[in-house]
């Protein structure tokens, strides 16, 4: 393996080691395993990452994204894993998707809502996790409906019912999954956005450890690391992201 340059390794680990965030908020991306340790795609990620480096790991457990982009963006961690924004890109400097996830909207079965161009409207609340991808994206399309937010994307479906909101919006997996454990409820069709989930650092680092970061992603996709990654956790409904 090709030695890392110093300058670089300070960069990633100014503390001595690496520190990468995990956002157990969105299940397609990490989850508790039997044992209550972080498990999943961005984990393995983080694990290849430190290999690569040569450097110990310290995982940053959290579950919001929210809290994960706070995390970096005040340097009290090295890398995570976000979906791509440009209102988190004003502090952190993401590679390229590594896998695209769909974003989708839940209603109660008897609501008269069936088609996603229905949302839309004053009469309507759309329930978000507070500062995912979907609230920073949702806050900027919906023009005329009223988006209320849920303290963190897994109690995004919990808190739908509990307010009474009209819709709630997520990760396509996890709303699946609550309307299998609640009944009631069902997915309008497709999807109101493709989530591009990427690794990113604090900018402050510097352009050359972005390089090296951007080259990893590069990496893990064209060997097959991802694509394995999902199939080893179980992951159904995200695809591998195309090389950039």
């Amino acid at each position: 393996m090709t030695a890392i340059d110093p300058r670089i390794l300070q960069a990633f680990t100014p503390t001595g080691n690496l520190r990468a965030t995990i956002n157990l908020g969105n299940p397609i991306l990490a989850r508790r395993d039997a044992d209550g340790a972080a498990a999943g795609v961005s984990v393995d990620l983080a694990r290849a990452f430190a290999d690569r480096l040569g450097v110990p790991l310290t995982l940053v457990v959290l579950d919001s994204a929210g809290k994960a982009v706070d995390t970096v963006s005040q340097n009290n961690a090295d890398i995570g894993f976000f979906a791509i924004d440009p209102k988190r890109a004003t502090d952190i400097a993401f590679t390229d998707a590594y896998v695209l996830i769909e974003g989708a909207y839940l209603v109660r079965q008897d609501s008269p809502l069936h088609d996603m161009a229905q949302v839309d409207d004053v009469r309507h609340r759309v329930t978000v996790g507070q500062g995912s991808a979907y609230d920073l994206y949702l806050t900027r399309e919906l023009r005329r409906a009223t988006i209320t937010r849920a303290a963190t994307s897994p109690t995004v479906v919990d808190t739908f019912l509990g307010q009474g909101t009209e819709v709630a919006a997520g990760v396509r997996q996890q709303l699946e999954a609550d309307a299998s454990r609640l009944g009631g409820l069902r997915l309008l069709p497709g999807s109101f956005m493709t989530i591009r989930q990427a690794m990113g650092l604090p900018r402050s680092r510097g352009e050359a450890a972005q390089r090296v970061l951007a080259t990893f992603v590069e990496d893990m996709k064209r060997s097959g690391f991802v694509e394995q990654a999902l199939a080893r956790h179980g992951i159904e409904g995200a695809a591998v992201a195309p090389a950039a």
